[in-house]
């Protein structure tokens, strides 16, 4: 079983993103469980989402506590959560940001990618220029460090659920996917 927690701030779509990724995996054949954690509930807050996925059915029914993989869609986070709590050694962390943090040392055990989903939110037109909506491009970025599930499965996910500029959701998804910047193993 592969459990992956999302961090966020509310308006960000990280909820929105567990669930298009969940259901891309599971039209990809895994048994798929996402849930959110909110703290305060306001646009700018921080917020958690869980992915479990499996070839096998998932009778868990409880929270994650050491994900395999962590997405974080605010780098300013990290300023404030530790995104590596729990954290199994050697999983990813999949960042929004334009390059590689300037203390990558803080990530030592964990294996680095950045994408810069905020540029292509908004060369997309998803959001405002100070709100992107940034959902999409996460979860194509992490299709490709995961090398699953399919794009055209995150496509069909995505036009199911997205009624809002689907097509620029889509492009979105592939233009991350093509431009994820994968770091490898921290030292």
């Amino acid at each position: 079983m592969q459990e992956i927690r999302f961090h966020g701030r509310g308006g960000q779509g990280t909820v929105v993103a567990s669930i298009l990724l969940a259901k891309a995996y599971f039209r990809a054949g895994y048994y798929v469980q996402t849930f959110p954690v909110f703290g305060v509930e306001r646009r700018g807050a921080p917020v958690e989402a869980y992915l479990r996925l499996d070839k096998e059915k998932i009778l868990l029914r409880c929270n994650v506590y050491t994900p395999d993989h962590a997405v974080v869609q605010d780098v300013k986070l990290l300023d404030s959560v530790d995104v590596t709590a729990g954290l199994k050694p050697g999983g990813w962390i999949l960042m929004n940001a334009p390059a590689k943090p300037a203390n990558p040392a803080a990530f030592a055990g964990f294996r680095l990618a950045c994408v810069d989903a905020t540029g292509i939110a908004i060369q997309n037109g998803l959001g405002t220029r100070t709100h992107p909506i940034i959902n999409t491009a996460m979860i194509g970025a992490f299709a490709r460090i995961m090398e699953m599930p399919p794009l055209d499965m995150i496509a069909e996910a995505i036009k199911e659920d997205i009624s809002i500029k689907p097509e620029q959701n889509i492009q979105a998804s592939r233009e991350a996917y093509e431009n994820v910047q994968i770091i490898g193993m921290m030292g």
